[in-house]
This record gives structure tokens, sequence and C-alpha cells, in this order.
């Protein structure tokens, strides 16, 4: 257990770092642990998707952090859709949302949340990509092409410049969380390119910064069918957009009259 320690807030602004888990048990303490290091978090909470180990019972023997559990397995985007109710719910300022499987680092936690405080940015990505950092943490090659060309053609029909759209290290100011309508997106995997879809649609800018990753057989991982399934998911939402651009579909996902920068600013304030 960690002892209490006072945090230090982000220019007067809650910082609650929530964690999706499934499976989780083996890299659950050190990822906490670090994550607990950074003394601009003020809160942790961990929604544990029904796993099949022992995550939600060693998650309840940590020291100040909130545990809530599914009767049954949901799906990752359920998962995060209850890490979001209940961060809002407990009054966060800016959501950093970070897998529990040690693939990414929290010490980057600190920077990305000043980078929402300061009002910059209300989504800011811990990108594997950017440094060559993929690679170098053992990234499947498979994974990393995939990731490459699925990222170019998104950019593409989106018209963004992000160096990728999958990764599981991320940080939202509570306005884009209000602001977004991330109850309806997916309850699985394609949740996370519906939610960065929908960021780019309504105007928000979104950041980028350089993360280390690593990987290894307990760091959690999606097989290959799924890993199909997703990339056409995300191919399609993708289509939908540029469709929806070119005003020859209309959407849920994306609303035929979108906000301009001036209503966005109105509507967060």
């Amino acid at each position: 257990m960690l002892c209490h320690r006072n945090s230090v807030m982000v220019l007067n602004k809650k910082v609650v770092v929530v964690m999706p888990a499934y499976n989780a048990e083996k890299t659950l303490l050190q990822t906490y642990q670090e994550v607990r290091n950074q003394a601009c978090v003020d809160q942790v909470i961990l929604v544990d998707d029904c796993s099949r180990d022992r995550t939600f019972q060693l998650a309840r023997t940590l020291d100040e952090i909130i545990v809530h559990k599914h009767d049954r397995n949901l799906g990752y985007g359920a998962n995060q859709k209850s890490c979001y109710r209940l961060a809002l719910k407990h009054r966060a300022d800016i959501v950093i949302m970070l897998h529990p499987d040690y693939q990414y680092t929290p010490q980057l936690i600190p920077a990305m949340a000043h980078l929402v405080a300061c009002g910059l940015y209300h989504c800011v990505l811990g990108s594997r990509i950017l440094g060559g950092y993929a690679l170098k943490g053992n990234m499947p090659i498979w994974k990393y092409i995939s990731n490459r060309a699925l990222t170019a053609i998104q950019n593409l029909l989106i018209q963004a410049k992000l160096s990728e759209y999958h990764t599981g290290f991320r940080a939202f100011s509570r306005q884009l969380l209000q602001r977004l309508q991330w109850q309806e997106f997916s309850d699985d995997f394609l949740f996370d390119n519906q939610f960065l879809a929908q960021t780019h649609w309504f105007g928000y800018q979104i950041a980028e910064i350089t993360c280390p990753t690593k990987y290894f057989p307990e760091a959690s991982s999606i097989n290959f069918k799924s890993s199909v399934r997703y990339g056409c998911g995300c191919l399609m939402t993708s289509v939908a957009f540029r469709l929806a651009k070119l005003q020859l579909t209309a959407l849920p996902l994306f609303p035929s009259n979108p906000p301009d920068e001036d209503e966005i600013r109105k509507a967060v304030s």
C-alpha cells in the first residue's frame, strides 16, 4: 500500500486518472504506484470489466483509489464510459485515461495534464509512434505496419495530421467530456476512434506527446481477428466522416451542423 500524500494541483485543476482494466492483475500494482508518484494526480479510478483474474481484488487493497466492477464483461468502450461517468461525478477538471497494463509510462501524466490545464488543448494523446518508440518498445512489426497504414488513410479522410489514433494513453478536459456524445459510442474497441473522430468533427485541436512504450507478455493486446475487425471499423468511421463533410450522408456521430469555434468556446466556458 502507498502512504497518503498531498497532491499538487495543476493550475487549480483536479486531475483524475482513470484506468479501464481487464485481466490486469500482473501489471496493475506497478502502474498504480507510478501513477500515484505523480504529484499532480488527485484521484485514481479503476473500473474492472469483470476480469477473469484477481484485478478487482487487488485494486481494492490499494490506497486512495475508487474501484468499480461490472457484473459482466461489457467491452472496452463500455468500460471507458463507466470511467468517465465516475470521473465527472467526482468533479474532475482533467481526466487522464491510462491502460493499467504498464505499456505506457505514467511519468508523462504531468506534461499531458499541463497541456490541458493551460487551455491550449482539450485532448492530448501519448503517441507511441512519435520518436520511433513503438519499434524500440518491441511493438510487433505487423501491428506497427497496420498502425501506420491505418493512420495514413484516416489522416487523409479526416484531414488531420496525427501520428496515431490507437494509443491507450489520453488526456481530456472536463469540457470536452461534457461536449462529446461518448455515451452513444461503441461499447467495443472502436470507442477510441469514434471519440477522436467526433473531437475533430467538433473543431477541437488534438495534441500529441512522445510516449515511450513497451510490449511484454503481461501487457494487454487484442488478437489478430479483433484487430482486423477494429481496423475495418476505423476505416468505416473515417469514410463516414468524409461523406458527412461532403454532406452526402447524415449520421448521429457527425451532426450536419457541428458547432463552430465560437460556439464551442461558449459551450465549454
